[in-house]
């Protein structure tokens, strides 16, 4: 039991060093073009989804809808993003890019996956597959 439970801090202080490790160069590619990583998640998900609800923004990209506000207001006031009133249900506001803020994230997102393949190049790739299983265990187990 003991050993157990060393083990799964192991693993723990293991995630969160890897975490740290790929989010710094992440982060500092995503703010050389002037954006956090809450509003480039933000764009990238219109970018592959189209125009969403507010609230399915803000699932998908993991934020509270206070915090969804916050960087809404942000993006919307540097002109990357509208709101709109959802055309199948009026009391329903919706996000939607603007030309410009489409421009951005499709210049950024490319190379950012091409940073997020490098920070991975070294695992083979039934390594990764047995990563994303475990990782999606441990969060399903936790949630």
């Amino acid at each position: 039991m003991e050993r157990d439970r060393r083990r799964a801090l192991q693993v723990w202080i293991a995630l969160n060093r890897a975490q740290h490790a790929i989010d710094a160069p992440l982060r500092a590619q995503v703010e050389a073009h002037g954006l956090t990583m809450k509003q480039f998640a933000v764009l990238e998900v219109l970018l592959h989804k189209g125009p969403l609800p507010v609230g399915e923004v803000g699932e998908r990209v993991l934020l509270t809808s206070g915090s969804m506000t916050y960087v809404l207001d942000q993006l919307e006031d540097d002109g990357l993003l509208i709101r709109r009133a959802d055309p199948n249900d009026g009391r329903v506001q919706q996000v939607a890019l603007t030309d410009t803020g489409r421009a951005l994230v499709e210049q950024v997102f490319p190379e950012h996956a091409r940073l997020v393949q490098s920070l991975t190049d070294d695992l083979s790739t039934p390594e990764k597959e047995t990563l994303f299983r475990l990782l999606h265990r441990l969060r399903d187990s936790a949630a």
